[in-house]
């Protein structure tokens, strides 16, 4: 599928999404709140009784929330009003340049009143608390999308419907956990690339919030503003959560967002089997692999859901390795013929490959041995695939990367841009007891933090960013001249789209033989997927024809 198409089905998926007509009826709770005392706020330090909002170093923001749910939802939003804002503002204005058509919207409207009719009835209430909390302070600027607290609720099944409208995938996470023979010091340690993207300046305002529930465990999840739900977090006692999307069906209706199952997981689980009696009881409506770590069992598990079938995935008991990307592993899914689809056609076995390759032809992993590999932007063998190219493990498009180790309760998040940048280390135990104390500063542990890649400095890296911007004159009907062309393939050399995007610029200016000179370059590169690359090869075929 066309690379623009693919964007545009996504934004009209996260504009279905949120754009539907509400239930009338607002939920009420039972949970006691005390007036909070005045909020200080010095722009990158806000303090909220004992909920804080800070900006370290790196440009992540810090946020801890304490309480009841609706507690800490009323404290998230009035530290993260601004920033709520900002982000629904990206939201909006990418969907209304992607979808502009006011009828376009109104249909999407009317599909979503009849998708979204019973989401409310799949988050709990506790979550549903956390979320009305967050949209007291929600802008009203939006409500032509939607009424404040719907439009917040829903846009936390955001990650779900976008991914099960795309495949389209815009969501190719890789994840992989290391224990025993192949760790550096023999305990768990487990990578993620969590590669969600919208756009670049979506990942901008990355939040990593430290939360400390009056029910529960005491977490951290790598978020952004405004959403409650867990991609990438590990809770006080070590269990650690991360979500890849599997290949599903486009739903018909919305039920229990799976960051919310995963955030649950987290609160609420203490070993493997608990975590995997909280995701068997809730409804989902897309196919997900939640990878669940363990320093109790120092090991790492596969819980693999979807709407009609759920399974464990454990590696043999002398293996000391699991690796995840965009298909299921378990016994149930063998036979399933979307699995099986996924598997045949898109990038997800390449990069499961090359994660396995990785760890294969590496000293055992350490926190700096994982950060190489979740930067790593070549393909098999080291072979040259072009900057962007999906079947990388590092896509360079990754909202944030992130490295546990749940024995010694460590983790490492990525500053900006991707995983680029460096990760900044924390200690949860040293976090919430500085917290809790009102010890307010530097949170991180600067001696573990791994410094940025050095590829961050590279003409190449320059040449991959004008090349982004470039690649958009080419979706327009803007002429380009011979000149420009040349230049823009030398941005991107080896990428397979360089060429494409180069051909569809002439064959839809009916200049048939340079379209088929770039369309051949093209399929001699390393083509994403197996639908991409029979797309390539019709075109290949029809320029021939048009040249006859």
């Amino acid at each position: 599928m066309n690379f623009l198409v693919k964007h545009i089905m996504l934004w009209i998926s996260v504009f279905t999404l949120i754009s539907c007509a509400a239930p009338k009826e607002l939920p009420t709770f039972n949970y006691t709140v005390e007036p909070f005392p005045e909020k200080i706020d010095s722009g990158d330090f806000k303090l909220l009784g004992n909920n804080l909002l800070q900006k370290n170093s790196y440009d992540i923001w810090e946020l801890y929330l304490e309480g009841n749910p609706l507690e800490r939802g009323l404290a998230n939003g009035n530290l993260t009003e601004e920033l709520m804002y900002e982000q629904e503002k990206i939201f909006v204005s990418k969907i209304e340049e992607l979808v502009p058509s006011k009828f376009q919207q109104n249909l999407v409207r009317g599909f979503l009143k009849f998708f979204n009719r019973k989401l409310h009835k799949h988050v709990t209430e506790e979550y549903t608390a956390e979320i009305y909390g967050i949209s007291e302070f929600t802008s009203e600027e939006f409500n032509f999308v939607a009424p404040v607290f719907w439009r917040t609720l829903y846009f936390h099944a955001a990650h779900d419907i976008g991914h099960a409208l795309q495949d389209l995938a815009m969501v190719g996470c890789t994840s992989f956990a290391a224990w025993g023979e192949n760790s550096a010091d023999g305990k768990l340690i487990l990578g993620r690339n969590f590669d969600f993207y919208i756009n670049d300046e979506f990942s901008e305002n990355k939040i990593i919030a430290f939360i400390n529930p009056d029910e529960g465990h005491k977490h951290a999840i790598v978020t952004w503003p405004g959403f409650v739900g867990a991609v990438s977090g590990m809770n006080e006692i070590g269990i650690t959560v991360t979500i890849n999307a599997g290949k599903s069906s486009i739903p018909l209706v919305a039920k229990t967002p799976i960051s919310l199952v995963a955030r649950e997981i987290l609160q609420y689980a203490g070993n493997f089997e608990e975590a995997i009696e909280i995701a068997k009881k809730r409804e989902v409506f897309v196919a997900e692999s939640i990878m669940v770590g363990s320093a109790e069992e120092k090991s790492a598990i596969l819980i693999e859901v979807s709407p009609r079938k759920f399974d464990v995935y454990r590696v043999a008991s002398s293996a000391d390795l699991l690796v995840c990307s965009n298909h299921f592993q378990s016994e149930i899914y063998q036979s399933d013929k979307k699995n099986q689809k996924a598997i045949a056609e898109s990038h997800s076995q390449y990069r499961f490959e090359k994660m396995n390759e990785l760890i294969a032809e590496n000293p055992p992993v350490s926190p700096e041995i994982a950060a190489d590999f979740l930067r790593n932007k070549s393909g098999l063998n080291e072979l040259e695939i072009g900057y962007g190219n999906e079947k990388a493990i590092n896509q360079l498009l990754s909202h944030h990367a992130v490295i546990f180790k749940p024995e010694d309760r460590l983790m490492w998040v990525s500053a900006n841009p991707y995983q680029l940048g460096a990760f900044v280390a924390y200690d949860l135990n040293e976090v919430f007891e500085k917290m809790e104390n009102g010890d307010w500063g530097d949170f991180s542990v600067e001696e573990l933090i791994i410094p940025e890649d050095e590829f961050l400095h590279s003409d190449e890296f320059q040449n991959y960013l004008a090349f982004k911007k470039e690649m958009k004159r080419f979706e327009t009907d803007e002429m380009i001249s011979e000149k420009e062309i040349h230049s823009f393939i030398q941005l991107n050399p080896e990428f397979w789209k360089t060429y494409f995007l180069v051909g569809e610029y002439y064959f839809e200016r009916k200049n048939y033989k340079k379209a088929l000179e770039n369309y051949k370059i093209a399929l001699e590169k390393e083509i994403t997927t197996v639908p991409d690359r029979e797309f390539l090869e019709k075109r290949i075929r029809k320029s021939e024809r048009k040249m006859k």
